[in-house]
């Protein structure tokens, strides 16, 4: 469930609270706590069902080989079981939404169940990490307003190309070992260019996040709230170095307070927009 290392939580987290915010929530603050259950969840859930289906390949790489499955000190059946209780308190934070946010969280159970082939099949498995760390965007627009517009898509593709960019960084550090066992990532296939792919990534969800305030508070003086994420991000463009592994992964978990700038600047439109 990586309970040691909550950054994962958090990233998923992040998104449906973004557009929980970008509405100007007033009533339905309970949300935010709900969805922050479900992010813990889900993604404990994820994190255990991608332990199942590469526990041959985690035996292969050295930051993974002493995962619970890998070195066999968890059994397979009690791995299945853990998922299931996990599902299950999804599930209660499921029927706290109104209809059209539920079916479109079910929605994201084959993407999600996809993910962990994708590094097998793409060299971008990280744009399909991408669609599913991000369909809280999705999720979190309709749970307040029981509806489905533009808003929440332009959030939402924002936050892949985010995705795309802080995993790429994560990616560097297990380049040499991905190449030793024939796993595709985004790192591999930009090499020493990894920065350069991240800062692109990095513009285009400031762009289009940029598009989905406007959409909501046509004033130039909204997208200011954009800027501090905007030299938080720069600043991980900038010191990143594709043969550091260390200081990619550091860079990577910054992404963590990167989440919450986004979430305060929206959160500012979002109530003062009506």
């Amino acid at each position: 469930m990586r309970l040691d290392r909550p950054i994962g939580t958090w990233l998923l987290y992040w998104p449906c609270a973004w557009s929980v915010a970008l509405t100007g929530v007033r009533e339905r603050w309970d949300l935010l706590l709900w969805l922050a259950l479900g992010a813990f969840a889900m993604r404990s859930a994820g994190c255990v069902y991608n332990d199942i289906v590469d526990r041959d390949l985690d035996r292969e790489i050295e930051r993974t080989r002493l995962r619970p499955l890998a070195s066999e000190r968890v059994s397979l059946r009690s791995a299945w079981m853990l998922v299931g209780i996990l599902c299950m308190i999804g599930f209660v934070v499921l029927l706290q939404l109104k209809p059209i946010a539920a079916i479109i969280a079910l929605a994201s159970i084959a993407p999600v169940a996809a993910y962990p082939f994708m590094k097998r099949i793409t060299w971008w498995p990280q744009a399909w990490l991408g669609l599913v760390f991000s369909w809280g965007a999705l999720v979190g627009w309709s749970a307040v307003t029981g509806s489905f517009d533009w808003r929440a898509p332009i959030l939402w593709f924002g936050s892949i190309a985010w995705v795309i960019g802080y995993d790429t960084l994560y990616a560097i550090q297990d380049i040499e070992d991905d190449a030793l066992v024939g796993v595709k990532s985004s790192a591999r296939r930009l090499g020493d260019k990894a920065p350069l792919g991240v800062g692109i990534c990095y513009v285009t969800a400031l762009a289009l996040w940029g598009v989905a305030i406007w959409m909501v508070r046509p004033d130039w003086i909204a997208l200011a709230t954009l800027l501090p994420a905007a030299l938080h991000l720069a600043n991980q463009v900038l010191r990143a170095d594709p043969k550091d592994g260390e200081l990619a992964l550091k860079l990577f978990r910054s992404n963590r307070t990167c989440g919450f700038l986004i979430f305060l600047g929206l959160l500012v439109v979002g109530l003062t927009s009506r």
